[in-house]
């Protein structure tokens, strides 16, 4: 490849503002002369090292979490290598910056700090010229989309045209997390309106100011974009993510066995809980079916994560059937159950025989259940006579409190400790502190799924599979267990070290890789070596040379 062809052809300014190519003060003298950037920049000439102390140092002197994320945002939309330079290596520190939950109070302020578009914003009015749009998108060889419609962002509602955020967010993590290359992935808003009322009535709002289009429009809307993915980027993968529960279990049932696409509300919160399940087998002992497990909240997570231990419980030889029964359901009405009229579909297959139970705690009392699992979006619903009971049934209850923000979550990593005197294993959806109890310290392992999609999403990529399929998640779960060590499990922690997230992820990939050849989903034939093939997709945020 030519010096040319590699920037594009870009020079001089035009050079700087291409956040894929710019490096900023540390363009030599000889690029400096070659590229016409001659008296653009301080005289200086400084390594990437050194920029980075720079950046960190001004991340940790803003004032608030929101403060970092728009600095972090800036810098990404100027300098992409450096930024993700900076999040690889502080990622502990980071992710919960440019991700949940900080992202969360992005999106309700999007449409105060946007500056510039990092992605595709396709309205319902641009019917008959999405591809047209896809066109103006200057990367070509896009294999990875993130695409919302911002009806169901985090655990925080309807957010419309300012979801934006989400879709961003999940891409810094693919390459951050999994080195997917950043001019690979593309992120979309489809703004087919909000049924946010202050939204629409904000003069500052960003999106169409509309009701949201529902029915057979909504529907055409969607499968023109489908279709025109296809035609502009065929190699793309689509992840649709929080689009509200009755579209979400839709359009994943529609397209999935059609194009590459996966919901990772759906299937990657299953693999990343279904993980930390199987992991937590080593500290209660058993096999996943000795268990039952009892979820609050019904939808897409909720069935998500039901559907994969179903799957997993048939590994091991256990009937559909069966299996099924080991998992409960609580929604907003009470416990779900055959004899309730009001069940949306998806929640049918889970619908048990067994009398009315009005609430959590009374389905706690009469289930049960050796694990708890909450994908609710209602913050405090995990209270401390549920957890307390769970404590009374079980030596070693397991809580996962998943729902995010952390303003979310169905309890603290404090209080699930301290009500069960430091008998818990609890996981969470974003992060909490470390917390010491009778002299122990207990570090909860956040159960997020970047430890799942970004892995799932390069092994997509590196096996240029047609489909994502139920059963690569199923083995991306098992991967994971499989790399939580016995130090992670001395102080409860049920994932790996979030700093080995890209150690992890080529596992996944290459465990998706394998999966993809012997389903003859892959487009490639089997490489001599899995991980090695996978690691060489991996992009590394390093400068290049251009001289």
């Amino acid at each position: 490849m030519t010096i040319a062809s590699e920037l594009k052809g870009e020079y001089g300014v035009a050079l700087l503002h291409d956040p894929l190519l710019n490096k900023g003060t540390s363009f030599t003298e000889a690029e400096r002369d070659m590229l016409g950037l001659r008296g653009l920049l301080p005289p200086k000439v400084t390594t990437m090292e050194q920029q980075s102390a720079r950046v960190i140092n001004n991340v940790r002197r803003q004032p608030t979490d929101l403060d970092k994320y728009s600095y972090l945002i800036s810098l990404q939309e100027r300098n992409a290598t450096l930024f993700y330079r900076i999040v690889v290596d502080h990622l502990f520190e980071l992710m919960p910056i440019i991700y949940t939950p900080t992202v969360g109070l992005a999106c309700q302020k999007y449409a105060l700090i946007f500056r510039r578009p990092q992605g595709l914003f396709i309205s319902y009015r641009d019917k008959g010229r999405i591809a047209q749009a896809l066109r103006n998108w200057p990367n070509d060889d896009v294999r990875m989309i993130v695409v919302t419609d911002g009806e169901r962002i985090l655990g925080l509602g309807d957010l419309g045209a300012c979801g934006m955020g989400i879709p961003v967010g999940k891409l810094s993590l693919y390459t951050a997390c999994a080195g997917v290359a950043p001019s690979q992935c593309l992120p979309v808003m489809l703004d087919v309106g909000t049924n946010n009322k202050a939204l629409r009535e904000d003069p500052l709002y960003i999106g169409v100011g509309e009701e949201r289009l529902r029915g057979p429009a909504y529907d055409e809307f969607v499968h023109e974009f489908v279709e025109a993915v296809q035609e502009v980027f065929p190699k793309a993968c689509i992840q649709f993510e929080d689009f509200g529960n009755t579209n979400a279990f839709r359009l994943l049932h529609k397209y999935r066995d059609k194009v590459c696409t996966f919901n990772d509300d759906i299937q990657g919160t299953a693999g990343v809980t279904l993980a930390g399940l199987i992991a937590s087998l080593r500290l209660t002992g058993g096999t996943l079916a000795d268990k039952k497990f009892l979820f609050l909240g019904a939808g897409e997570a909720g069935v998500g994560i039901a559907d994969l231990i179903v799957r997993a419980l048939m590994a091991e030889g256990v009937s559909e059937a069966v299996a099924r029964q080991q998992c409960w359901l609580v929604d907003s009405q009470g416990l779900v159950v055959k004899s309730r009229t009001d069940l949306a579909e998806h929640k049918i297959p889970y619908a048990h025989d067994h009398a009315p139970v009005p609430d959590l705690l009374a389905a706690v009392e009469a289930l049960k259940p050796t694990a708890l699992v909450g994908v609710s979006g209602q913050p405090q619903t995990f209270t401390e006579p549920i957890v307390k009971a769970m404590g009374r049934i079980n030596e070693r209850p397991v809580i996962l409190a998943l729902s995010n923000p952390t303003s979310k979550a169905e309890c603290t990593a404090e209080q699930a400790y301290t009500w069960t005197d430091g008998r818990a294993i609890f996981a969470s959806g974003s992060p909490f502190p470390p917390f010491e109890l009778n002299g122990k310290t207990h570090v909860s392992g956040q159960g997020n799924n970047s430890y799942v999609f970004p892995g799932v999403g390069l092994g997509v990529i590196a096996s240029s599979a047609r489909h994502v399929t139920e059963e690569m998640f199923f083995v991306a779960a098992k991967t994971l267990a499989s790399l939580v060590t016995e130090d992670d499990l001395k102080t409860g922690c049920l994932y790996p070290d979030l700093q080995r997230i890209r150690e992890v992820s080529s596992h996944i990939a290459a465990a998706v890789v394998e999966n993809a050849i012997e389903t003859g989903l892959a487009g490639i034939p089997r490489p001599r070596d899995l991980l090695a093939h996978v690691r060489r997709h991996m992009w590394e945020p390093k400068y290049k040379d251009y001289v």
